[in-house]
């Protein structure tokens, strides 16, 4: 539902990172299959059991390229990450999908200061 959502919505990532969880890369690959993306699953250790410092040092390493990126990744550390980036404190459900706008040229750039936008906030049990 999420992946089909993401493709109604104009939402296909440039890059898909995920834990290296096997509930979260089968998440991340069904997503991905789902919303036509065509590109590798990237995964990531430090998205597991981790914190949002670790979150950050991940997506400053992103190439500028890539405008939308998803992460499929673990609460409480990405409800953390939705409150650092947005100053919104929502419950992140299983499979749900923050749309956030940040407000950065380079992923170099984004920083616990960073001012996001949450731009929508939507869980599969809406459709």
């Amino acid at each position: 539902m999420v992946g089909i959502y993401m493709k109604e919505n104009g939402l296909v990532p440039d890059l898909i990172l995920s834990s290296t969880a096997r509930r979260a890369h089968d998440t991340a690959q069904a997503v991905a299959e789902a919303c036509g993306f065509e590109e590798q699953v990237d995964l990531y250790q430090d998205l597991y059991m981790s914190d949002t410092a670790s979150y950050l040092d991940i997506l400053r390493c992103l190439p500028d390229e890539a405008n939308k990126v998803l992460v499929v990744g673990h609460n409480p550390d990405v409800e953390a990450l939705l409150a650092l980036l947005t100053d919104v404190a929502d419950h992140m459900a299983t499979a749900a999908l923050a749309v956030i706008s940040l407000p950065i040229s380079s992923w170099q750039e984004l920083n616990e200061a960073t001012d996001g936008r949450l731009q929508n906030l939507w869980t599969p049990r809406e459709d």
